[in-house]
């Protein structure tokens, strides 16, 4: 799998406070980005692939979502995860 639970401690570690803090919005929006990377590649090569379209789409929604939420809480926190993770916007 493409996703194993070390990459997951190492997204969380360098995203978060500690890699077991999975509920930081920073380690949840670095984590639905790394997913979606992989995402666009599969589809890139696999364009027929509409169950994995459907699972992109939701969790772009997602990860807009968190977004969202960090940049009514707290601006400064929202610029620094916009800004490391190269998101637009």
């Amino acid at each position: 799998m493409y996703l194993s639970t070390e990459k997951k401690k190492e997204i969380f570690k360098s995203h978060g406070k500690s890699d077991a803090d999975t509920g930081n919005a920073e380690g949840q929006i670095a984590l639905f980005s790394y997913r979606i990377s992989h995402l666009t590649e599969h589809l890139k090569k696999n364009r027929k692939d509409f169950s994995t379209q459907l699972s992109l789409t939701k969790l772009v929604g997602k990860r807009r979502a968190q977004l969202n939420y960090l940049m009514n809480k707290d601006i400064e926190r929202y610029r620094a995860i916009i800004k490391k993770l190269e998101l637009r916007k």
